[in-house]
């Protein structure tokens, strides 16, 4: 069974790393963080940079804050799943799989991209 307590912990970690930075950082998930957030890129020294201004006041600054804060997006992330995974097992596990196996491809590749721009 320790195992298989190991695995899961490995699965979940990955799946919450993926999922999290999805929300927070991803440009395909904007729209979901749109109503919270104004994201300004301006340009400095040649690059992009993003800022961030949260909006409006009560539940909307909190979600903004939220969303804003790759830690605490990833606890309320690893909660849901959590909770998904004990009471919507069959919904959640496939899910749970997909995100993990995007999560280790996402670090494999930046592995690959830090080790090859050297």
């Amino acid at each position: 069974m320790l195992q298989n307590d190991w695995f899961m912990l490995v699965i979940f970690s990955f799946a919450a790393f993926r999922l999290t930075r999805l929300l927070v950082f991803d440009k395909i998930t904007r729209f979901i963080r749109a109503p919270f957030i104004d994201e300004i890129e301006v340009q400095e020294d040649g690059a992009f940079v993003t800022y961030t201004k949260i909006k409006g006041q009560g539940m909307q600054r909190w979600f903004g804050e939220l969303l804003s804060c790759y830690w605490c997006t990833g606890v309320w992330v690893t909660a849901l799943l959590l909770l998904g995974y004990y009471w919507l097992p069959r919904v959640t596990e496939p899910l749970l799989f997909l995100l993990a196996i995007a999560g280790v491809a996402a670090v494999i590749e930046t592995i690959i991209g830090k080790v090859s721009d050297e």
